[in-house]
């Protein structure tokens, strides 16, 4: 049987997997979000670091032509750039009145000593602080150290370049490398708890399965106690549920089979001997002789409805095989017409043959046509019909009687209960147990018993039942147009082609 919700094991592992996941994830972007700072941190020092040397440079430094001090920020930065080269993914240029002048040695990611716009910022920065930037490049970290020599005038400045992203590259790839390992780790991970969860789950689903045939066959299956593990325990309060059940349901049967014997034997010994009693002076008159033998013969079919409401509970209530429903209602309805004098019809016939217990369905209907009867006049219309309606079997029985009250359509089919719905003149008969017979029937099939207002008036009874395994029979029932009425029809096959 296909679980219809999400199995425990299957919950295990996803389960497994989220935590593994997260302890995985976690940490890697942590540890990626801890290197940035870091090397965001570097990179600052660096870019400050490179500040200092020109400030060092400056004081102690002179002119290489000419062995004096520097005379113009100009030259000062130029020597500078000449003698400290910028480090890897680091570049440096000076901007003198507003354009870019000079640019360090060596090969940089970018030249942004080119760009306009990026020169007129460097121009128009007024402080020292560290920002950043975008570039054709990713982000950039700078810096701007404002240069003033004495008898210069020039608004000469030095922009200290370092472009973070491609310092981020390492640290990128090897985030990389750590989510495809640990990609790679939940799988092997996801595919041995899937292993582990079956094997501490098997013995989980012993129980299930052996709980699936009892409820189709007996109550003798039981599991095996193997260890003194929580598993084990389990099996162990298992079997010893299993044989309480089996207990029970021996002392059911027993209890049943004793009440029937003990019930049906005084009144068939009463019946007997009042078929036998002779009409005399001292005998019983013929007419309260006819009424105790059909008080028995009621209080015998009570007895045997009681029985079945009570076996209907037992794993042995039905035998299903593969049945006709054509044959079933046609027979059904043949059956019927001894029970009164109506307009018997058969409706429609489903041409298919499913997989039910054909003479408890045929009980059902049976006993849905005796109510029909019991709550008719001669004359009145009962039909009988099937239908095969999106995957569901459809029988009923459907008669021009009074009908069932709304307020009596729920409660119609709990043992005992009558419905007010007598035909006016007559008695009610029965103690309210047909109806239940045909629910319990109907819900050994997995179906359900309704009752409806029928399209002409009166109740329409209703059978549903889930259609299984159904296959076409190539057989039609079709009403006689000249029996309507007298309760006869005929059965049409077509002709099969030729092997």
């Amino acid at each position: 049987m296909a679980w219809r919700t999400t199995s425990a094991r299957s919950r295990i592992v996803g389960w497994m997997l989220l935590l593994l996941g997260a302890a995985l994830t976690v940490p890697t972007f942590g540890i990626t979000i801890v290197w940035q700072a870091e090397l965001d941190r570097q990179i600052d020092a660096k870019l400050l670091s490179e500040a200092d040397k020109l400030r060092a440079f400056a004081r102690t430094s002179r002119d290489p032509y000419t062995g004096e001090r520097f005379t113009s920020g100009a030259a000062l930065l130029t020597g500078f750039m000449a003698v400290h080269r910028p480090e890897h993914n680091a570049a440096f240029f000076s901007v003198v009145d507003g354009r870019a002048d000079r640019r360090s040695p060596g090969p940089a990611p970018a030249r942004l000593d080119r760009d306009p716009a990026i020169v007129a910022l460097m121009a128009r920065t007024s402080d020292t602080r560290l920002r950043t930037l975008d570039s054709p490049a990713g982000k950039v970290r700078y810096g701007v150290v404002p240069v003033q020599m004495a008898g210069d005038n020039a608004d000469t400045r030095l922009v200290l370049l370092s472009f973070r992203d491609h310092e981020l590259r390492q640290e990128r790839h090897m985030a990389r490398l750590l989510l495809l390992s640990g990609c790679f780790a939940l799988v092997l991970a996801g595919l041995a708890s899937w292993l582990v969860a079956g094997r501490v789950l098997a013995p989980i689903r012993l129980v299930r399965q052996t709980a699936e045939r009892i409820s189709e066959t007996d109550l003798s299956q039981r599991l095996p106690v193997r260890g003194s593990d929580d598993v084990a325990a389990l099996a162990e309060t298992f079997n010893h549920m299993l044989d309480r059940l089996s207990g029970a349901f021996t002392a059911q049967r027993r209890f049943l089979d004793e009440v029937a014997h003990e019930l049906r034997t005084p009144i068939t010994v009463l019946r007997g001997h009042l078929e036998l009693a002779e009409e005399g002076p001292g005998s019983l008159h013929g007419q309260t002789r006819t009424l105790l033998i059909d008080e028995l013969d009621r209080m015998r079919r009570i007895v045997d409805d009681l029985l079945l409401l009570a076996r209907a509970e037992r794993p042995d209530f039905l035998a299903p095989g593969r049945t006709s429903l054509t044959d079933l209602v046609v027979d059904t309805a043949a059956k019927a017409q001894a029970l009164g004098p109506r307009h018997w019809t058969v409706a429609e016939v489903a041409d298919v043959s499913v997989r039910l217990d054909g003479q408890r369905v045929t009980q059902a209907l049976m006993q849905l046509a005796a109510n029909a009867v019991s709550h008719t006049r001669e004359g009145d219309s009962i039909e009988i019909g099937s239908r095969l309606w999106r995957g569901r079997v459809l029988l009923w029985v459907a008669d021009t009687g009074p009908g069932v009250a709304p307020e009596d359509r729920e409660q119609i089919f709990q043992c005992f209960y009558q419905a007010g719905t007598a035909v006016p003149g007559r008695a009610a008969t029965g103690i309210g147990l047909g109806l239940a017979l045909v629910r319990e029937i109907a819900q050994a099939h997995d179906g359900v018993a309704r009752v409806e207002e029928a399209a002409g008036g009166g109740a329409r009874f209703v059978i549903d039942l889930p259609a299984l395994d159904p296959t076409t029979e190539g057989t039609l029932c079709e009403q006689d147009p000249d029996s309507r009425g007298r309760g006869t029809h005929r059965i049409l096959r077509r002709k099969r082609p030729a092997p």
